[in-house]
């Protein structure tokens, strides 16, 4: 026979009356396994994962709004309740927060408070055999635990301003939180396109700061240096559109549709934010010379 065990807890929220969820996609990394979600009344259902974010720590899982078979509980009502998605456009250092998750996966609905104590981190983060690099996160040193991985970090509104997803381990209350303007992205495009859709352009490439500029012996002290990545992947993806719009290794993209590309806005950044289809300028040092190039941004595949 068949036994099923627990091998892991985590958080999520519903963001929509039909059962839609958002959680990390750590916590629901492993496809093989079946997943249950355990609604603060104590109901249980199935959950079926409808995505998995390609780039990001998220995923978007969906339950039955009016109860479900397979499992005990159901909700009378015949939509769920739902948080409140805020802005985390416009944060500000210091301000006070709350962290809501399934502590250590055996302490369900445990709340903590702090505060915003850091934007835009740029993280590592590593859980089991998933390790991604996090942009532009938010920190906070509201108590995040082991369990808490897909929780709502809110504002004093209740509004929902971050998924909880990383804690600094040995560390006293530094933990990490992906902004939910990222989330919003995740349901309307699984909403609309039953995946999350990300643009690309295909290269790879450092930001020129004072150091890589004096390594390299760069002429400009801002941009984006297109090179090989540390595993030896060429610098420009053969049948991208940055190889379409005649890009090379050792280029410098310098701005991206008039916007200089640097540590606080990347070559990444500035490429996400676009859609698929999108047409960007993109302003190029090569050698002695400045070039502008166009390119048309392709959906990247998982």
């Amino acid at each position: 026979g068949v036994e099923r065990r627990q091998v892991g807890a985590g958080t999520g929220f519903i963001v929509k009356g039909d059962g839609l969820i958002i959680t990390n996609k750590h916590v629901v990394l492993d496809e093989d396994a079946s997943y249950t979600v355990i609604t603060s009344d104590g109901a249980k259902y199935t959950a079926k994962v409808l995505a998995r974010d390609p780039f990001q720590d998220l995923a978007v899982i969906k339950i039955e709004a009016n109860g479900d078979p397979a499992m005990h509980g159901s909700l009378s009502s015949p939509g769920l309740p739902t948080v409140v998605l805020g802005d985390s456009d416009n944060l500000e250092i210091g301000q006070t927060v709350v962290a809501i998750g399934n502590a250590l996966g055996q302490f369900s609905n445990s709340v903590s408070k702090g505060i915003v104590s850091g934007l835009s981190r740029s993280i590592t983060a590593s859980s089991g055999v998933l390790s991604e690099r996090l942009e532009k996160v938010i920190q906070t040193d509201a108590a995040i635990n082991p369990g808490n991985s897909g929780g709502p970090l809110l504002n004093l509104r209740g509004e929902v301003i971050g998924i909880n997803a990383a804690i600094v381990s040995g560390a006293q209350n530094v933990g990490f939180a992906i902004p939910v303007s990222r989330a919003k992205k995740a349901v309307r495009d699984v909403e609309l396109h039953g995946r999350i859709i990300y643009p690309y352009l295909g290269v790879h490439y450092v930001i020129v700061n004072e150091e890589v500029r004096t390594a390299n012996n760069l002429p400009v002290e801002y941009g984006a240096l297109i090179a090989k990545s540390d595993t030896g992947e060429p610098a420009v993806l053969n049948g991208s559109p940055a190889a379409k719009a005649g890009l090379k290794e050792g280029d410098i993209i310098l701005e991206v549709d008039g916007r200089k590309i640097s540590d606080n806005y990347t070559l990444a950044e500035a490429i996400q934010t676009r859609n698929v289809g999108d047409k960007v300028i993109l302003k190029v040092r090569r050698g002695d010379a400045d070039l502008n190039l166009e390119a048309i941004l392709e959906e990247k595949s998982s």
